[in-house]
Protein backbone atom coordinates (compact mmCIF):
# COMPACT_ATOMS: atom_id res chain seq x y z
CA UNK A 1 0.00 0.00 0.00
CA UNK A 2 1.10 3.32 -0.25
CA UNK A 3 3.33 3.98 2.72
CA UNK A 4 6.23 6.58 3.19
CA UNK A 5 8.97 5.82 4.88
CA UNK A 6 9.40 8.70 6.85
CA UNK A 7 5.70 8.51 8.54
CA UNK A 8 5.69 4.68 9.32
CA UNK A 9 7.04 3.26 12.91
CA UNK A 10 7.08 -0.20 11.40
CA UNK A 11 9.49 0.72 8.80
CA UNK A 12 12.07 1.08 11.55
CA UNK A 13 10.76 -2.32 12.89
CA UNK A 14 12.51 -4.41 9.71
CA UNK A 15 11.55 -7.53 8.39
CA UNK A 16 7.71 -7.62 10.20
CA UNK A 17 7.04 -4.31 8.13
CA UNK A 18 4.31 -4.06 6.27
CA UNK A 19 5.39 -3.83 2.43
CA UNK A 20 6.41 -0.37 1.28
CA UNK A 21 5.53 1.19 -2.44
CA UNK A 22 6.93 4.49 -3.56
CA UNK A 23 6.43 6.58 -6.40
CA UNK A 24 8.15 5.55 -9.77
CA UNK A 25 8.76 8.64 -11.80
CA UNK A 26 8.36 6.72 -14.95
CA UNK A 27 5.33 5.22 -14.12
CA UNK A 28 4.35 8.74 -13.05
CA UNK A 29 4.64 10.27 -16.51
CA UNK A 30 3.10 7.22 -18.43
CA UNK A 31 -0.61 9.30 -17.14
CA UNK A 32 0.51 12.73 -18.34
CA UNK A 33 -3.16 14.15 -17.34
CA UNK A 34 -3.57 13.54 -13.50
CA UNK A 35 -0.31 11.83 -12.36
CA UNK A 36 1.26 14.87 -12.83
CA UNK A 37 -0.40 15.61 -9.19
CA UNK A 38 -1.25 12.27 -7.79
CA UNK A 39 1.07 9.69 -7.73
CA UNK A 40 1.58 6.30 -8.65
CA UNK A 41 2.22 3.92 -6.31
CA UNK A 42 3.73 0.19 -6.95
CA UNK A 43 3.58 -2.68 -4.99
CA UNK A 44 6.57 -3.95 -3.36
CA UNK A 45 6.07 -6.69 -0.24
CA UNK A 46 8.21 -7.85 2.79
CA UNK A 47 11.87 -10.18 1.28
CA UNK A 48 11.23 -13.64 1.98
CA UNK A 49 6.90 -13.13 1.22
CA UNK A 50 5.32 -14.72 -1.72
CA UNK A 51 5.03 -11.70 -4.58
CA UNK A 52 1.99 -10.65 -5.37
CA UNK A 53 -1.02 -10.47 -2.21
CA UNK A 54 -0.60 -9.03 1.35
CA UNK A 55 -2.89 -9.16 4.32
CA UNK A 56 -3.48 -7.06 7.44
CA UNK A 57 -6.20 -5.22 9.51
CA UNK A 58 -7.04 -1.82 8.76
CA UNK A 59 -6.40 -1.01 12.53
CA UNK A 60 -3.08 -2.04 12.22
CA UNK A 61 -2.45 -0.30 9.33
CA UNK A 62 -3.92 2.89 11.51
CA UNK A 63 -1.91 1.84 14.71
CA UNK A 64 1.59 1.41 12.70
CA UNK A 65 1.73 4.67 10.49
CA UNK A 66 0.63 7.26 13.07
CA UNK A 67 -1.11 9.83 10.94
CA UNK A 68 0.03 9.47 7.09
CA UNK A 69 -1.62 9.54 4.49
CA UNK A 70 -4.77 10.87 5.92
CA UNK A 71 -3.35 13.57 7.65
CA UNK A 72 -3.17 16.08 5.36
CA UNK A 73 -5.01 13.70 3.01
CA UNK A 74 -2.78 12.51 0.32
CA UNK A 75 -4.44 11.43 -2.68
CA UNK A 76 -2.00 8.78 -4.78
CA UNK A 77 -3.00 5.56 -7.53
CA UNK A 78 -2.02 2.24 -6.66
CA UNK A 79 -0.67 -0.32 -9.84
CA UNK A 80 -2.63 -3.30 -7.15
CA UNK A 81 -5.84 -3.66 -5.45
CA UNK A 82 -7.26 -2.79 -1.88
CA UNK A 83 -10.45 -4.45 -0.91
CA UNK A 84 -11.13 -4.28 2.59
CA UNK A 85 -14.43 -5.67 4.61
CA UNK A 86 -15.54 -3.39 7.33
CA UNK A 87 -16.82 -5.27 10.73
CA UNK A 88 -16.55 -2.85 12.84
CA UNK A 89 -17.05 1.06 13.10
CA UNK A 90 -17.22 3.22 9.82
CA UNK A 91 -14.70 3.83 6.95
CA UNK A 92 -14.73 6.71 4.68
CA UNK A 93 -12.24 6.98 1.80
CA UNK A 94 -12.36 8.88 -1.57
CA UNK A 95 -11.99 7.16 -4.76
CA UNK A 96 -11.94 8.85 -7.68
CA UNK A 97 -12.75 12.11 -6.02
CA UNK A 98 -16.11 10.79 -4.45
CA UNK A 99 -16.24 10.40 -0.94
CA UNK A 100 -17.26 6.43 -0.41
CA UNK A 101 -19.29 5.60 2.82
CA UNK A 102 -18.48 2.09 3.99
CA UNK A 103 -20.66 0.53 7.05
CA UNK A 104 -19.89 -2.53 8.40
CA UNK A 105 -20.66 -5.81 6.18
CA UNK A 106 -20.01 -3.72 3.29
CA UNK A 107 -16.66 -4.04 1.16
CA UNK A 108 -14.41 -0.98 -0.49
CA UNK A 109 -13.04 -2.25 -3.51
CA UNK A 110 -10.23 0.19 -5.05
CA UNK A 111 -8.94 -0.95 -8.21
CA UNK A 112 -5.54 -0.11 -9.88
CA UNK A 113 -5.69 3.53 -11.66
CA UNK A 114 -8.25 4.55 -9.53
CA UNK A 115 -7.49 8.12 -7.36
CA UNK A 116 -7.82 7.64 -3.93
CA UNK A 117 -7.22 9.20 -0.64
CA UNK A 118 -7.54 8.33 2.67
CA UNK A 119 -9.76 9.49 5.82
CA UNK A 120 -8.66 8.62 9.36
CA UNK A 121 -9.23 5.29 9.31
CA UNK A 122 -9.56 4.92 13.55
CA UNK A 123 -13.06 4.05 13.96
CA UNK A 124 -12.56 0.76 11.75
CA UNK A 125 -11.96 -2.44 11.83
CA UNK A 126 -11.54 -5.30 9.31
CA UNK A 127 -8.99 -7.74 6.95
CA UNK A 128 -7.45 -5.26 4.16
CA UNK A 129 -6.34 -7.25 1.59
CA UNK A 130 -4.12 -5.83 -1.40
CA UNK A 131 -3.56 -7.63 -4.24
CA UNK A 132 -1.41 -7.31 -7.90
CA UNK A 133 -3.96 -8.39 -10.99
CA UNK A 134 -1.69 -10.99 -11.75
CA UNK A 135 -2.25 -12.68 -8.68
CA UNK A 136 -5.38 -14.36 -10.22
CA UNK A 137 -4.95 -17.20 -12.69
CA UNK A 138 -5.88 -15.84 -16.08
CA UNK A 139 -9.41 -18.23 -16.24
CA UNK A 140 -10.16 -16.76 -12.89
CA UNK A 141 -9.23 -12.98 -14.01
CA UNK A 142 -11.67 -13.28 -16.91
CA UNK A 143 -14.71 -14.84 -14.75
CA UNK A 144 -14.22 -11.67 -12.24
CA UNK A 145 -14.07 -9.25 -15.16
CA UNK A 146 -17.06 -7.34 -14.22
CA UNK A 147 -16.05 -6.80 -10.62
CA UNK A 148 -12.27 -6.13 -11.35
CA UNK A 149 -12.66 -3.51 -13.71
CA UNK A 150 -12.50 -0.17 -13.54
CA UNK A 151 -15.84 1.16 -13.57
CA UNK A 152 -17.28 -1.40 -11.16
CA UNK A 153 -18.87 -0.41 -7.90
CA UNK A 154 -16.47 0.98 -5.42
CA UNK A 155 -18.16 -0.45 -2.34
CA UNK A 156 -20.44 -3.67 -2.48
CA UNK A 157 -22.83 -5.32 -0.11
CA UNK A 158 -22.93 -9.19 -0.16
CA UNK A 159 -25.89 -10.74 -0.91
CA UNK A 160 -27.41 -11.51 3.00
CA UNK A 161 -26.87 -15.52 2.59
CA UNK A 162 -22.62 -14.72 1.53
CA UNK A 163 -22.02 -11.92 4.09
CA UNK A 164 -21.23 -14.63 6.78
CA UNK A 165 -19.16 -17.44 4.49
CA UNK A 166 -17.00 -14.14 2.67
CA UNK A 167 -16.30 -12.39 5.83
CA UNK A 168 -15.11 -16.10 7.20
CA UNK A 169 -12.94 -16.27 4.29
CA UNK A 170 -11.57 -12.97 4.43
CA UNK A 171 -10.19 -14.01 8.00
CA UNK A 172 -9.23 -17.66 7.23
CA UNK A 173 -6.92 -15.69 4.49
CA UNK A 174 -5.41 -13.35 6.82
CA UNK A 175 -4.81 -16.29 8.99
CA UNK A 176 -3.00 -17.91 6.42
CA UNK A 177 -0.91 -15.37 5.40
CA UNK A 178 0.26 -14.42 9.17
CA UNK A 179 1.26 -18.67 8.75
CA UNK A 180 4.26 -17.91 6.81
CA UNK A 181 7.02 -20.40 7.91
CA UNK A 182 4.85 -23.13 9.09
CA UNK A 183 4.17 -25.20 6.19
CA UNK A 184 6.14 -25.16 2.48
CA UNK A 185 6.36 -21.73 1.04
CA UNK A 186 4.62 -23.51 -2.11
CA UNK A 187 1.89 -25.11 -0.31
CA UNK A 188 1.16 -21.48 1.89
CA UNK A 189 1.06 -19.74 -1.44
CA UNK A 190 -1.36 -21.85 -3.10
CA UNK A 191 -3.50 -21.67 0.05
CA UNK A 192 -3.74 -17.87 -0.07
CA UNK A 193 -4.62 -17.54 -3.43
CA UNK A 194 -7.22 -20.59 -3.32
CA UNK A 195 -8.53 -18.42 -0.89
CA UNK A 196 -8.30 -15.19 -2.50
CA UNK A 197 -9.68 -16.87 -5.58
CA UNK A 198 -12.76 -18.11 -3.51
CA UNK A 199 -13.56 -15.30 -1.97
CA UNK A 200 -13.49 -12.90 -4.97
CA UNK A 201 -15.77 -15.39 -7.09
CA UNK A 202 -18.36 -15.41 -4.17
CA UNK A 203 -18.24 -11.48 -4.31
CA UNK A 204 -19.09 -11.29 -7.47
CA UNK A 205 -22.63 -12.45 -6.78
CA UNK A 206 -22.99 -9.10 -4.72
CA UNK A 207 -26.43 -7.24 -6.02
CA UNK A 208 -24.17 -4.22 -6.60
CA UNK A 209 -22.17 -5.74 -9.60
CA UNK A 210 -25.32 -7.65 -10.68
CA UNK A 211 -27.15 -4.52 -11.05
CA UNK A 212 -24.11 -2.46 -12.70
CA UNK A 213 -24.48 -2.07 -16.24
CA UNK A 214 -22.76 -4.86 -18.05
CA UNK A 215 -20.31 -4.80 -20.89
CA UNK A 216 -20.29 -8.15 -21.29
CA UNK A 217 -22.10 -9.26 -24.37
CA UNK A 218 -21.31 -5.55 -26.55
CA UNK A 219 -18.54 -5.13 -29.38
CA UNK A 220 -16.37 -3.65 -27.31
CA UNK A 221 -16.05 -5.87 -24.64
CA UNK A 222 -15.87 -8.81 -27.89
CA UNK A 223 -13.12 -6.94 -28.94
CA UNK A 224 -10.82 -6.84 -25.75
CA UNK A 225 -11.31 -10.91 -24.85
CA UNK A 226 -10.16 -11.12 -28.93
CA UNK A 227 -6.77 -8.75 -27.74
CA UNK A 228 -6.56 -10.64 -24.47
CA UNK A 229 -6.77 -14.38 -26.72
CA UNK A 230 -4.04 -12.93 -29.28
CA UNK A 231 -2.03 -11.19 -26.54
CA UNK A 232 -1.59 -14.72 -24.42
CA UNK A 233 -0.84 -16.54 -28.38
CA UNK A 234 1.69 -13.63 -29.50
CA UNK A 235 3.00 -11.64 -26.18
CA UNK A 236 6.92 -12.96 -26.50
CA UNK A 237 6.84 -11.43 -30.70
CA UNK A 238 4.19 -8.75 -30.97
CA UNK A 239 4.65 -5.93 -28.72
CA UNK A 240 2.97 -2.94 -30.42
CA UNK A 241 -0.67 -1.79 -30.42
CA UNK A 242 -0.85 -2.01 -34.14
CA UNK A 243 0.14 -5.40 -33.93
CA UNK A 244 -2.87 -6.34 -32.62
CA UNK A 245 -5.15 -4.00 -33.74
CA UNK A 246 -3.62 -5.20 -37.57
CA UNK A 247 -4.05 -8.73 -36.38
CA UNK A 248 -7.74 -8.19 -34.94
CA UNK A 249 -8.63 -6.54 -38.17
CA UNK A 250 -9.73 -3.31 -36.05
CA UNK A 251 -8.41 0.00 -35.73
CA UNK A 252 -6.11 1.30 -33.14
CA UNK A 253 -8.32 3.62 -31.96
CA UNK A 254 -10.79 0.93 -31.27
CA UNK A 255 -8.36 -1.33 -29.87
CA UNK A 256 -7.61 1.49 -27.66
CA UNK A 257 -11.09 2.02 -26.86
CA UNK A 258 -12.00 -1.04 -26.13
CA UNK A 259 -9.04 -1.80 -23.48
CA UNK A 260 -9.92 1.52 -21.70
CA UNK A 261 -13.29 0.29 -20.92
CA UNK A 262 -12.73 -2.83 -19.79
CA UNK A 263 -9.27 -3.10 -17.88
CA UNK A 264 -9.31 1.05 -16.91
CA UNK A 265 -6.04 1.25 -19.05
CA UNK A 266 -4.53 1.23 -22.34
CA UNK A 267 -3.75 -1.35 -24.69
CA UNK A 268 0.11 -0.90 -24.26
CA UNK A 269 0.56 -1.22 -20.92
CA UNK A 270 -1.57 -4.52 -21.33
CA UNK A 271 0.72 -5.84 -23.19
CA UNK A 272 3.78 -4.46 -21.10
CA UNK A 273 2.11 -6.12 -17.81
CA UNK A 274 2.12 -9.21 -19.54
CA UNK A 275 5.36 -9.20 -20.51
CA UNK A 276 6.27 -7.96 -17.07
CA UNK A 277 4.13 -11.04 -15.92
CA UNK A 278 5.84 -13.49 -17.51
CA UNK A 279 9.66 -12.08 -16.70
CA UNK A 280 8.72 -12.49 -13.32
CA UNK A 281 7.65 -15.87 -13.64
CA UNK A 282 10.83 -16.63 -15.58
CA UNK A 283 13.15 -14.79 -13.34
CA UNK A 284 11.56 -15.93 -10.03
CA UNK A 285 10.09 -19.92 -10.01
CA UNK A 286 11.90 -20.78 -13.44
CA UNK A 287 14.88 -19.38 -12.44
CA UNK A 288 15.91 -17.84 -15.81
CA UNK A 289 18.90 -16.02 -16.61
CA UNK A 290 18.16 -12.21 -17.20
CA UNK A 291 19.91 -13.23 -20.91
CA UNK A 292 17.35 -15.83 -21.38
CA UNK A 293 14.44 -13.76 -20.71
CA UNK A 294 15.63 -11.20 -22.53
CA UNK A 295 15.76 -13.56 -25.64
CA UNK A 296 12.93 -15.21 -24.94
CA UNK A 297 10.59 -12.00 -24.97
CA UNK A 298 11.97 -10.35 -27.56
CA UNK A 299 13.83 -7.46 -26.15
CA UNK A 300 16.57 -6.13 -28.23
CA UNK A 301 19.42 -6.15 -25.74
CA UNK A 302 19.99 -7.57 -21.66
CA UNK A 303 19.71 -3.11 -20.85
CA UNK A 304 16.77 -2.45 -22.37
CA UNK A 305 15.06 -5.63 -21.22
CA UNK A 306 16.68 -4.46 -17.21
CA UNK A 307 15.19 -1.01 -18.21
CA UNK A 308 11.51 -2.34 -18.84
CA UNK A 309 11.63 -4.34 -15.54
CA UNK A 310 12.64 -2.12 -13.58
CA UNK A 311 10.37 0.13 -14.39
CA UNK A 312 7.48 -2.14 -13.77
CA UNK A 313 8.31 -3.85 -10.68
CA UNK A 314 11.07 -1.11 -9.26
CA UNK A 315 13.69 -4.01 -9.05
CA UNK A 316 16.00 -4.54 -11.70
CA UNK A 317 16.34 -8.56 -12.71
CA UNK A 318 18.92 -9.41 -10.51
CA UNK A 319 17.86 -8.23 -7.23
CA UNK A 320 14.39 -9.45 -7.99
CA UNK A 321 15.69 -13.02 -8.83
CA UNK A 322 17.35 -12.90 -5.35
CA UNK A 323 14.67 -11.84 -3.72
CA UNK A 324 12.47 -14.62 -5.14
CA UNK A 325 15.64 -16.81 -4.05
CA UNK A 326 15.62 -15.93 -0.53
CA UNK A 327 11.49 -16.74 -0.15
CA UNK A 328 11.95 -20.30 -1.48
CA UNK A 329 11.80 -22.84 1.24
Amino acid sequence: MMVDRRHSRRSERGPSALFVSRPDSAARAESESESESVPLYGFQPPVGTPYGLEVTTVEDFHADHDDWPWNPPRPGRATFHYLILVTEGELQHDVDHVTRTVAPGQWLWVRPGHVQCWHDPSTARGPFILFEPEALRTDIARRLAPLTSHDAPAVLTPHPDDAPWLEQTAFQLLDEHRALGRRPLAAHHALRCSLLEALLLRLANSPDVAGAPATAGTASSAVYERFLDALELHYRELHRVDDYARLLGCSVRTLSRATQVAAGTGARQVIDRRRALEARRLLGHARWTARAVTDHLGFTDTANFGRFFRHHTGLTPAAYAARQATAEP
